[in-house]
């Protein structure tokens, strides 16, 4: 340095630098390190620079005014540096020979500043808005220049002539300069030209912020300032970027996956050869890895292991690998940086103990630790916000794939993986890739992180520390053990909570049957019983949980306890000082975090490999042949030849199509016949491409249409599905619907053809769906149409009307080629050929003429076919005319109403409730969501036509909460919890806390002792009340967050009682109007969310409030001053926390919402895959999917954001708390002890971490509070009448005669609805036979509801025997009355629960009502005899077989008054006859109500009552009523019951 600077510019002066009040710089070292700094980094960082910028060119930016100053400024600082480089030469001259530096730091300085305003131009023509490279460059450079600034003014001041006048006056140029050039980078330039943000209508501002605003998330602020002002909406959203969106990412992996596909079949290809040159050419319709014929298999299994399986690992590293690599590269920095700050507090504290020493060291440390916890938070962040967006973007990437493979699997791989599987790959699966990669860097991480910890606690404690890391290795098995358990207890839970979602899926099911039977009780128990023991198992966990929180509380301390104890004992001369104490502390708390978080991400590791498995072994199965079927066929004579093929499902399964030949002319219709499972459908397959071709050739020419056998319908409006991408042609589209009989339907609709169809179809009836997806195919307009049995599911007059005017010789399809597979033989004389398939084969071939003449199978087959088939259409006929003799009413007012003429829609309305309880059986199923609404569509279509406006507003009732959540709800949860437990629990976690506080006081009171060299006598006395004040605070934890557990079960085993029982007293009006999802909901989900999220958010919120809260009374206690800064501190914690609650609130339920569509449209897409596929849709479904990503995406990644963004303003508050402990520490230093000072400084460096987390559970909490809200609203629903009244009990035999009067009554199903019954009057005796007949919608069912009382009176009364029923309880009234309900409700349970819940009645009565139900034998037969298990909705039992089991239930009850509400269509007309028989029998005394469908049934009764319009038109016997000539007469004579 000296040949550098002469001798009389020293380098490095110790007097001058620290020991001074007034510390100051030598030049030499100003000159040469300070200036020389900023260059060194300019000119490495800018050839990494330049050709990162050539790589990534985002086009130009025009030159602004902005962009003018910061060059003209940085050809000044040129002009200026070597002004200085000038003045040199002229001092030469002058003789006076400076030394050389004062050549080589101008010619550097001024190189330098030509570079980086050469920067500054290129970074404008490859569009950099804002630069980190020149901002850090700026910054270091006006940071360099302040100390030689400083030390000039001083000079200055202190010398009275300014000896180089020239160099100062450059010098303070250059600094202003140089000050300039950094104020200008804080600026943005404007974006490129032609960049998408100009044409982007919401764009990110991200991609615009400028490098501070991105160091410290700035631009995230105007979304929260728009969240907290009011809720956020979808279109608030930012639009995605777009190297996160599905375009890029997906094709992204999907090439890399491809390379490895290639790559593995070429290794198998080589190892093949060498066994077997020429492998035989292959017949298979595959694109699979594996080429190889049966014979070359057999060669290669001897002696080649098995093939070699593409890695998608490999793949997923190449895609995501390089982007995640740079947030590896902050976590690295972030782990050096950990481990300044307890170096600096360990200096912090010997510059306490020493009193010769200047204040400015003390400040200077003071403002380190703030810089280097400041920085340690900036690079934390975007470590996470790498890890974070690479998790999202493996998601996008996931689910792309997933989806895009779905479309293109073969049947056989379909086959291995259920569409609820492959739901699951994109849903769990990709979710947990999502998970780990957020913490996956803490695989290095974590043993970096300990090494580091040891080798600075070694170097502080010496060997002793190893007994402390003994105890912390110790403590991993334990929460290992503990972790186990508690995952058994879980699965164990989650049994518990399915039962009971499934049973209570059930009583909201059959709710109405529970009613009428007043079973509700019998139930109320079942379902209590199973949550008993669900609460059980909750108990244990909470045990484990307590022990757990002690573990993780107390194990700092057992390791400071063991390390400190051990270090004093082992030798007598080891003092535990203030300094050694509090260092270790502090390092033993960032030990903490690496050890918990190492066996968390090992098992997520673990989890993550078995869906990276999964989903490898999904996007590995054999693909489709897009080249089995020639497209390209350019014969003009057939449009459809298939040349002796043979087909078959899978590889290896047996063909199930043998040889076929078939050549369809152009323009004809092919009609497929054949018994069932001759392989009609198969047929279709194999002509579409979806069967494996094993041999043959198959061509069809032109574009397909096809109509499978079950309709598949999107959940999209009407008008989509039948368009199915194709513009929207007006006259085209009203003729489609016209010819598809589709026009009268969308007038039933709630929206015409805009309304919206529930997944699969849910609110149209089977036919409608049929007819829906003949549209699409009609509108589509292909050359080639392949009908898989459209008609079967339609009525008889209707395919009539659709083969006439559709697929028929007259119909719209005329001039296309058609191949019809069909069962019904009317149509067969219409069609140009036949083909009859028999066990795979064709046997015959020929039109109908001909084939009828072969007098071959077909022959035979139309003989045995057309006697049952005139048969079965005469009865479907008269049906029908019944349907269309009362076209107004045919929307009735009820629903059980409705399902009295559409069989097909109970059913499917029965599978789809079973469906949604599967569903809800999962808290967070993605699904649950989608199912409310259906539950809506169904029920709407049910009401009348001019109530409907009102009645959707009924249903869509349920509101997301937006906004704060009141105060109120809170104090319900304590009342929940019990006043005076939550102030326990307050009360001990206060203790809690004030033991750790004293255990770290003693602590610190022990160090002093160095100092006052006491330490042998009491060193015992130390070691013992630390380690008791430490084990009472493990304690404390233990028994506070035990109480806190149970108090939470208690409120939970209330909340669920409340909302229970209420929901069983509830009316049945409610059920009509709400969607069950929706009940299901709050049993499910919120009750789960109130069962386990809840109380472990409270825990946690208790935790780091207590924390923060005894780190600031720490402070106080030891800096009084403190005090002062903690309320503008909390004044800004609490303004962040408000905003960032608000906004990410809203974003979590943006996301949820946004989050089932992807799923639903997925699970939706794998059903109609081969739909898809025939309309060549493929690319249109998979932009689709992409979408929906996307948008789901849109929401999340705000939300990434907006916790980075909170971390960075918590953090740094947190930042300042250490700043200000510091800084007092040094004012006070005289007052203060080093062990106070340790004391206070320590906690402040913990404090940031239960800030973050402490706004994070505020939120949490927040969020999770809100379940209480819903439960209770739903606890709070009005009731119906109490079940038993005491004072107005009636007599225990009554009703004895079964007399029934109706004064004057009037009934009404709801507030707000016109009346069903209006003012009916009549008398019925004991034992009379009445039949109630009437239209749909006459009210015939309300009579029996309002006998029950499932309806209350608008007007006038019922009275039996003389008793009110309007005044007695409602159990003790539905209790005496007995109904055979119209659909027979069982329950999961014995066939012995589902008889008698009670266990009222012996089993000789039990067998004696199945003997008079017929189904005595039957149930003999079961081995489990009266213990049978029904299965939910008895679907093990038939239709028929429920139905005796409802009369059976009749049998027992045996009471005076019985109802019966007959069934329709369910039922067959042997068990019908069978039920008549026994009623008339058995019921001999009894007086008979039966709602009649047939009325052979009641010709014979005492009296008929028929209704019309609510009120009665006739009433009197049978006879008299046919002489009449009225309503009845009218209704016998259509029935053929008069002439």
């Amino acid at each position: 340095m000296e040949r550098l600077c002469g001798p009389e510019l020293p380098f490095w002066e110790l007097n001058t630098t620290f020991h001074t009040d007034q510390p100051d710089l030598p030049l030499c070292f100003q000159l040469s390190v300070l200036a020389w700094l900023p260059c060194v980094y300019l000119w490495l960082v800018s050839p990494v620079y330049l050709f990162y910028l050539k790589k990534n060119n985002k086009g130009y930016i025009m030159v602004s005014i902005l962009n003018r100053f910061k060059t003209v400024f940085g050809l000044f600082l040129w002009i200026v540096c070597w002004t200085d480089l000038f003045y040199s030469f002229h001092e030469m001259q002058q003789n006076q020979t400076p030394p050389p530096i004062f050549f080589i730091t101008p010619l550097v300085l001024g190189t330098t500043m030509l570079l980086a305003t050469f920067l500054i131009q290129s970074e404008r023509l490859h569009g950099v808005q804002s630069s980190g490279v020149l901002f850090i460059f700026w910054f270091l450079s006006v940071l360099c220049a302040i100390v030689p600034f400083r030390s000039k003014i001083l000079k200055a001041s202190d010398e009275s002539h300014i000896p180089d006048t020239l160099r100062i006056t450059t010098f303070y140029f250059y600094f202003s300069l140089v000050a300039c050039e950094l104020i200008l980078c804080c600026f943005n330039e404007s974006p490129p030209l032609f960049s998408s943000t100009v044409t982007d209508p919401n764009p990110c501002p991200e991609t615009t912020a400028g490098f501070l605003s991105s160091m410290t998330f700035w631009w995230f602020t105007s979304l929260a300032f728009k969240g907290y002002k009011m809720p956020l909406e979808a279109k608030d959203l930012w639009s995605l970027k777009k190297r996160d969106s599905s375009e890029e990412m997906v094709p992204k992996l999907l090439r890399e996956w491809k390379k490895e596909q290639a790559k593995a079949r070429s290794e198998q290809n080589v190892s093949g050869q060498a066994l077997y040159a020429k492998p035989p050419p292959s017949t298979t319709n595959h694109l699979s890895g594996d080429e190889a014929g049966p014979q070359e298999a057999d060669v290669l299994l001897a002696n080649q292991k098995a093939p070699k399986q593409p890695s998608f690992l490999r793949a997923l590293l190449k895609t995501f690998g390089p982007y995640f690599l740079i947030g590896s590269a902050y976590k690295l920095l972030q782990d050096v940086i950990t481990f300044v700050n307890p170096q600096l507090l360990s200096l912090l504290i010997s510059f306490t103990k020493r009193d010769d020493v200047p204040l400015w060291w003390g400040y200077t440390l003071a403002f380190l630790m703030f810089f280097t916890a400041f920085l340690q938070t900036l690079i934390l962040h975007h470590h996470f916000q790498y890890c974070f967006v690479t998790g999202m973007n493996v998601r996008t990437a996931l689910i792309g794939a997933i989806y895009r493979k779905a479309l293109v699997i073969t049947n056989a791989a379909k086959r291995s993986s259920t569409v609820g599987e492959i739901v699951n790959l994109m849903s769990v699966d990709a979710q947990r890739f999502m998970d780990l990669t957020a913490f996956l860097n803490m695989l290095w991480s974590a043993p970096l992180q300990i090494m580091l910890a040891l080798y600075f606690l070694w170097q502080n404690l010496g060997p002793s520390v190893l007994a402390g890391v003994a105890v912390m290795v110790m403590l991993i098995p334990l929460n290992a053990f503990i972790a186990m358990k508690t995952r058994a207890y879980q699965v164990e839970q989650m049994q518990h909570k399915d039962a009971r979602i499934k049973l209570m899926n059930e009583i909201l099911n059959g709710i109405k049957v529970l009613k009428l039977y007043a079973w509700e009780e019998s139930f109320k128990q079942k379902v209590l019983d199973i949550r008993q023991k669900e609460l059980n198992v909750l108990r244990k966990t909470a045990y484990l949980g307590a022990v757990s929180t002690m573990a993780w509380t107390s194990a700092p301390f057992l390791v400071a306890l063991t390390s400190f104890a051990v270090f004093v004992s082992v030798d007598e001369n080891n003092i535990l000082d203030a300094k050694r104490a509090f260092v270790s502390l502090s390092l033993f708390n960032i030990l903490r975090f690496p050890l918990n978080m190492l066996p968390q991400v090992i098992s997520s590791m673990a989890q993550a490999s078995v869906s990276l498995k999964r989903i490898q072994n999904f996007l590995s199965h054999d693909e489709l042949d897009p080249d089995s079927v020639d497209r390209k066929n350019t014969s003009a004579d057939f449009s459809v030849t298939v040349v002796n093929g043979t087909f078959s499902w899978a590889k290896d399964d047996p063909p199930v199509l043998h040889s076929i030949s078939v050549m369809v002319p152009r323009g004809s219709l092919l009609a497929v016949v054949g018994p069932v499972g001759c392989g009609k459908s198969s047929l279709i397959s194999a002509l579409l491409g979806e069967m494996e071709k094993l041999e043959g050739e198959v061509s069809v020419r032109g574009s397909v249409a096809y109509v499978p056998q079950q309709a598949w319908i999107q959940n999209a409006t009407l008008r989509d599905n039948i368009l199915f991408g194709k513009a929207f042609d007006e006259q085209k589209y009203r003729s489609v619907l016209d010819a598809c009989a589709l026009t009268p339907d969308l007038e039933v609709l709630p929206g015409g053809d805009l309304t919206e169809i529930g997944e699969k179809g849910i609110n149209l009836s089977g036919g409608q769906r049929q007819r829906v997806s003949l549209a699409r195919a009609l509108y589509s307009d292909a050359d080639v149409y392949l009908l898989d049995d459209p008609l079967s599911a339609v009525d008889a007059h209707v395919s009539k009307h659709i083969f006439d005017q559709l697929i028929g010789p007259e119909g719209l399809l005329k001039e296309k080629t058609r191949v019809l597979v069909t069962h019904g033989i009317s149509f067969l004389p219409q069609v140009d050929n036949i083909l009859v398939l028999g066990k795979g084969r064709v046997s015959e071939m020929g039109s109908h003429q001909e084939l009828l003449q072969q007098n071959g199978a077909f022959a035979e087959f139309l003989r045995n076919y057309a006697l049952e088939d005139v048969l079965e259409e005469e009865a479907e006929d008269e049906l029908l005319d019944e349907v269309e003799f009362f076209p107004e009413d045919a929307l009735s007012n009820h629903l059980s109403d409705m399902m009295e003429n559409e069989p097909v829609m109970n059913e499917a309305r029965k599978a789809f409730m079973r469906q949604i309880s599967v569903l809800s059986a999962d808290g967070e199923n993605p699904r649950t969501r989608s199912v409310r609404r259906h539950g809506c569509s169904q029920r709407k279509r049910v009401e009348p036509p001019e109530k409907k406006k009102e009645v959707e507003k009924l249903i869509q009732a349920e509101t997301a909460e937006t906004g704060r959540v009141k105060t109120k709800v809170y104090l319900e949860y304590v009342k929940a919890v019990g006043a005076l437990l939550s102030a326990l629990i307050v009360l001990l976690y206060g203790c809690q806390s004030a033991a750790a506080i004293g255990s770290n006081i003693w602590l610190s009171q022990w160090t002093n002792d160095a100092t006052g060299n006491h330490t042998k006598e009491n060193v015992h006395m130390r070691v013992s009340v630390y380690a008791a004040l430490g084990i009472t605070q493990g304690i404390l934890v233990m028994i506070s967050s035990y109480t806190l557990a149970m108090g939470n079960i208690g409120a939970a085993r209330r909340l669920h009682a409340n909302l229970l029982s209420n929901k069983l007293h509830t009316p049945q009006s409610f059920f009509d109007t709400t969607p069950i999802g929706r009940i299901i909901n709050r049993f499910s989900k919120d009750i789960y969310v109130i069962d386990e999220a809840l109380p472990s958010t409270v825990l946690m919120f208790l935790g780091t409030f207590c924390a923060s809260l005894s780190t600031m009374i720490v402070i106080v206690c030891s800096t009084p001053y403190f005090a002062l800064i903690i309320p503008a501190l909390a004044f800004i914690y609490v303004f962040v926390q408000r905003f960032y609650v608000a906004t990410s609130r809203q974003l979590k339920r943006l996301e949820s919402v946004s989050r089932s569509p992807i799923y639903s449209h997925f699970s939706e897409t794998v059903t109609g895959s081969s739909v898809i596929r025939a309309y060549g849709r493929n690319h249109a479904f998979v932009l689709m999917s992409d979408a929906k990503v996307d948008e789901n995406q849109k929401s999340h990644y705000p939300g990434i954001v907006s916790n980075r963004w909170l971390g960075v303003r918590i953090e740094f508050i947190g930042n300042c708390i250490v700043l200000f402990a510091a800084l007092f520490a040094v004012i006070w230093k005289e007052t203060l002890s080093p062990g106070l000072v340790g004391l206070s400084v320590s906690y402040a460096l913990q404090v940031t971490m239960s800030l973050n987390w402490m706004v994070r559970m505020t939120s949490d909490l927040e969020n999770n509070i809100v379940a209480v809200e819903r439960v209770k609203e739903y606890s709070e629903t009005k009731p119906e009448a109490p079940w038993e009244v005491e004072d107005k009990k009636p007599p225990p035999e009554w009703p004895t005669e079964g007399k029934v009067e109706f004064q004057d009554y009037s009934v009404r199903y709801r507030e707000g609805l016109d009346l069903v019954l209006r003012s009916i009057t009549l008398n019925v005796k004991g034992g009379e036979k009445i039949g109630i007949v009437g239209r749909t919608g006459a009210g015939k069912s309300s009579m029996t509801l309002c006998l029950f009382r499932l309806l209350e009176a608008a007007g006038g009364e019922i009275s039996i025997d003389g008793v009110k029923i309007a005044e007695i309880g409602l159990h003790d009234l539905r209790s005496r009355l007995t109904i055979i309900p119209q659909e027979p409700v069982l329950f999961s349970g014995t066939l012995r629960m589902n008889l008698d819940p009670f266990d009222r009645y012996s089993d000789e009565d039990v067998w004696r009502a199945l003997e008079h139900s017929h189904l005595h034998r039957f149930v003999q037969n079961q081995p489990a005899q009266l213990q049978m298990e029904c299965s939910e909705g008895g679907e093990n039992l038939s239709v028929g077989q429920r139905q005796l089991v409802c009369l059976a239930r009749a049998l027992l009850r045996k009471t005076r008054i019985l109802i019966l509400d007959e069934a329709t269509a369910a039922i067959d007309l042997e068990t019908d006859d069978l039920i008549q028989s026994t009623i008339r029998t058995q019921f001999e005394s009894c007086t008979v109500f039966t709602i009649a469908h047939r009325l052979n049934t009641i010709m014979d009764y005492t009296r008929v009552l028929v209704l019309d319009k609510g009120k009665i038109a006739e009433f009197d016997t049978p006879t008299n009523l046919i002489s009449k000539r009225g309503i009845f007469y009218g209704m016998a004579k259509d029935a053929g019951l008069a002439q």
